[in-house]
């Protein structure tokens, strides 16, 4: 298993899905709750698996 340290956290979080990371932010606490849920999923994925977060690549484009 890799070593967990701050900067691979900070890659997990930066490469999660934006809506979470704004997510955090927003007025509503489910809203935030949801997105605090979101981030900690990535993070434990990311532990398990040894990777780092979903890349850009691999997240859908919503249209605009």
């Amino acid at each position: 298993m890799e070593q967990i340290n701050p900067s691979r956290i900070v890659e997990t979080i930066l490469t999660a899905p934006g809506w979470a990371r704004v997510g955090i932010t927003a007025p509503k606490p489910h809203l935030r709750t949801d997105a605090a849920h979101e981030l900690a999923r990535i993070i434990i994925d990311a532990i398990e698996t040894g990777g780092v977060g979903a890349s850009a690549a691999e997240q859908p484009a919503l249209p605009l």
